[in-house]
């Protein structure tokens, strides 16, 4: 899949929740491996913050991101969307120091998205894909967020309140196709009791009937309700009826769930790549959501590529016979058996070591351990096999490497390991010269890696 970005630009404007300002917001195209990128474009020198999970510095009441003192908040909203709809790439410009409510949903981003136009773009998507289980909890709260490994991107979601009207609700996304008539009319909701308490913190200046779900599930004084009825200049109501405040009916009757798991999409969106596994959230919030994406941010920043997934029955892309049409090598120095996949950009290829290795006969015959010299060839082999692939008659041309920097061997290799070898190209091919970056990975660990120049020349 290719990475993705607006067609055009889109506009849209109203009140900030907590603010109570007048915003205005713009979604604009970017370049790939962008990401999203928020400037203020209020401030003298419209500084610009990475929508990333480290950048959070507020979770109260919404996710806000920050850079030296330069804020932005009430951003999930607007994340959810672009993150649902496969935008990877977005410079969003802002004049205030949060978005706007709208609704209290995400509904308004998504129509403007799908009106402005969705453009794929020559680089392919980075997925973090999920390996093995993750989890974090928050005793205090009662909070879980769990992580497993998926073929796609969803979300399960449970929340449970003191309270009536949603004691507990649960709400599910299987595939991100259905957001935009399952989660993104879902609006965000409040109580009564809390309004008072917010409003002494500074916040929801700018709340109100329209753009939030209200629930009256305590009672209270008429003058205590008629108080809050004044701040939120809404009409007053009977302090013995509780219930709904709202203008509006509810899209949904479980719309609090769903708009909790619309706030997950926004807030895992911070993590910067478009995510393949599942996420159960139970009684989630926008801190205990933010400690997991920094949590996967940390993985990605320790694991620079992901190790490539490897499907044993899955058929190759080149298989042994394809592979010797391409490469001169016979045995005993052919150091690749398939080539499982490739694309533009990278390939990935398998060596299984076995016993009956040739090397292993002199090289430490004792203890056996493959050369690193040969898991440098088998990465160079690999490499060579993705330059020849974009050539037409690539059998008639042959690789040779001019230069090898930047070699590590981090472990060591034995008789029973399966090497998987992911070789990437570092820049355009010019001029039949290459630049390559490979690494060799037995199972999620990294054994070692190279950088690669190599020369291609046609000679038969």
């Amino acid at each position: 899949m290719k990475q993705r970005t607006l067609q055009n630009s889109f506009t849209l404007s109203g009140t900030g929740l907590h603010t109570g300002l007048y915003i205005v917001v713009t979604f604009n195209p970017a370049p790939v491996d962008h990401g999203y990128k928020i400037k203020r474009i209020d401030l003298e020198d419209q500084p610009v913050i990475d929508a990333l999970a480290e950048n959070v510095v507020h979770t109260q009441r919404g996710t806000v991101v920050g850079k030296d003192n330069v804020t932005v908040s009430t951003i999930e909203h607007g994340l959810s969307a672009l993150y649902a709809l496969g935008i990877d790439n977005c410079l969003i410009e802002v004049d205030s120091s949060e978005f706007p409510i709208l609704d209290g949903s995400a509904i308004e981003y998504v129509k403007e998205i799908k009106k402005a136009g969705i453009k794929e773009q020559e680089k392919d998507k980075d997925f973090y894909i999920v390996r093995s289980k993750m989890e974090v909890t928050d005793p205090e709260t009662g909070s879980k967020l769990t992580l497993l490994p998926d073929d796609f991107f969803g979300v399960n979601s449970f929340i449970e309140f003191d309270s009536q009207y949603i004691p507990n609700q649960s709400a599910s996304l299987d595939t991100v196709t259905d957001f935009e008539t399952e989660i993104a009319p879902a609006r965000t909701f409040v109580f009564v009791r809390e309004i008072q308490q917010l409003r002494k913190a500074g916040l929801i200046k700018g709340g109100n009937l329209d753009n939030a779900i209200v629930i009256y599930e305590r009672k209270l004084s008429q003058p205590e309700l008629d108080e809050i009825a004044d701040e939120l200049n809404v009409p007053h109501h009977n302090a013995e009826e509780l219930g709904y405040l709202n203008h509006r009916k509810l899209a949904f009757p479980n719309e609090p769930a769903r708009h909790k798991l619309l706030d997950i999409i926004g807030d895992m969106a911070l993590i910067g790549k478009p995510i393949k596994g599942r996420l159960i959230a139970t009684r989630p919030g926008h801190k205990i959501n933010n400690q997991l994406a920094r949590l996967i941010r940390k993985d990605i920043k320790l694991n620079e590529v992901q190790p490539p997934l490897y499907d044993v029955l899955a058929e190759p892309v080149m298989d042994n016979n394809r592979i010797r049409e391409l490469l001169p090598h016979r045995y005993p120095f052919l150091m690749v058996d398939k080539i499982i996949q490739m694309t533009d950009t990278y390939i990935v290829g398998v060596k299984n070591i076995t016993t009956n290795e040739p090397f292993f006969t002199g090289h430490f015959p004792q203890e056996p351990v493959m050369p690193g010299v040969l898991q440098v060839e088998a990465m160079a082999q690999t490499g060579g096999l993705l330059v020849l692939a974009r050539l037409d008659e690539p059998e008639r041309y042959s690789t040779y490497f001019l230069k090898i920097d930047n070699v590590k061997f981090r472990h060591k290799v034995v008789p029973g390991d399966t090497l998987i070898f992911r070789v990437e190209l570092t820049s355009e091919m010019r001029r039949g010269i290459a630049t390559m970056r490979g690494l060799a990975f037995i199972g999620d660990k990294v054994i070692s890696e190279a950088d690669f120049t190599a020369q291609i020349i046609k000679n038969k």
